[in-house]
């Protein structure tokens, strides 16, 4: 069976990488295939890259202020294009405690933040991926 696909992704105008490419060497380690989109994604251009890379997980890094937008709006915009329900999604970064129930609400998986230690996120992210794996 193909290992895990994971697109991580920097939304919005958030300049800052670091904490992305630290998740993303982690999950590679960790024997998934990772994707990197690069900074200043639209949700869009998100959504896309996701369908057309066939990912398992959808992994957004943002250190904006911009997440109660952002990330729901890509939730939305997979939906619409009939994928949500085969993608885990995903966010972290500098995210206040107080806006994490609000975007668990909008179907964001769960938020890790500043400190997280990498094995959290790669073993939350085996536990909940959509579908089986070997």
């Amino acid at each position: 069976m193909r290992p895990i696909r994971v697109l991580v992704a920097k939304p919005g105008l958030d300049g800052h990488d670091r904490g992305a490419k630290v998740i993303a060497r982690a999950l590679r380690d960790a024997g998934m295939e990772v994707i990197y989109t690069g900074l200043r994604q639209t949700p869009e251009q998100i959504v896309q890259t996701a369908i057309q890379e066939d990912v398992d997980v959808v992994a957004m890094s943002i250190l904006s202020g911009a997440h109660n937008h952002l990330l729901p709006k890509v939730v939305q915009l997979l939906k619409e294009e009939e994928v949500y329900d085969e993608i885990l999604v995903i966010g972290g970064g500098v995210i206040p405690d107080e806006d994490i129930p609000y975007l668990k609400e909008k179907g964001v998986a769960e938020i890790f933040t500043p400190g997280t230690p990498t094995n959290v996120t790669i073993d939350f992210i085996k536990e909940n991926i959509k579908r089986e794996i070997a």
